[in-house]
């Protein structure tokens, strides 16, 4: 696939996935009477099958990365050129805010708005980088030893994600900022981005680092030592 089409599928995959996770943030806090966890169970299951389709569809375009964290430590590893990752990060965090602004005003919502939703302090930091570890290593081991079931991976783990962090798990720099931009049941507080940020870069390489090691060929490892 030529740079222009990875590009849009990209952008379009991540304005899909910022669509359901915003969208079905307000559908679920709608519906739920106040009941916060009922909310976020309706908010986790869109998001999980949200993510399982958005991958099969547009994993053989793109890689289906969606997401920073995954761009970045593709580039570093050599998975992924510097000239098509900069291309990638323009896409999702263009389509993340795009499928915010369309998640808003599907619910008759100002297009964007800042939230007010606090996600701050050391456990939303630990939980960030943990979150991204997470995934990163989910998906090094899928592309190993799963290849034809990353998608279902990926989609597993972030729903179990969302419920065993105590951040609901963003793991997602481009998510990250769109999600700043909804004043709704998804948001978090511009302020607070910073520190998301930093949480999810620290997990993702530190992913990177152990799973580089632990996934090597042993023959590639005695070719290095000898």
């Amino acid at each position: 696939m030529n740079l222009a089409r990875k590009f849009t599928a990209e952008f379009i995959g991540t304005a899909g996935l910022l669509a359901v996770v915003v969208g079905s943030g307000i559908m679920g806090e709608n519906l739920a009477d106040g009941n916060v966890a009922i909310a976020l169970l309706a908010n986790t299951i869109a998001t999980g099958a949200g993510l399982a389709f958005l991958i099969w569809s547009f994993i053989d375009i793109s890689g289906a990365h969606f997401n920073p964290a995954v761009t970045l430590t593709e580039m570093a590893r050599g998975g992924l050129s510097w000239k098509d990752g900069i291309y990638y990060l323009v896409a999702q965090i263009t389509g993340g805010f795009f499928g915010v602004g369309l998640a808003n005003l599907m619910f008759e919502l100002p297009v964007y708005s800042a939230s007010t939703k606090i996600r701050t302090g050391g456990s939303q930091f630990l939980a960030e980088v943990v979150a991204t570890f997470g995934l990163i290593a989910v998906i090094h081991c899928g592309v190993r030893f799963r290849p034809n079931k990353i998608a279902l991976m990926v989609a597993l783990y972030i729903t179990a994600a969302y419920w065993f962090t105590s951040s609901t798990s963003f793991a997602n720099p481009a998510v990250t900022l769109a999600r700043s931009a909804s004043n709704t049941f998804a948001g978090i507080m511009p302020q607070n981005v910073p520190l998301f940020l930093l949480a999810q870069i620290i997990g993702a390489f530190l992913a990177l680092f152990v799973f580089t090691w632990l996934l090597k060929e042993e023959k590639e490892e005695e070719i290095s030592n000898a």
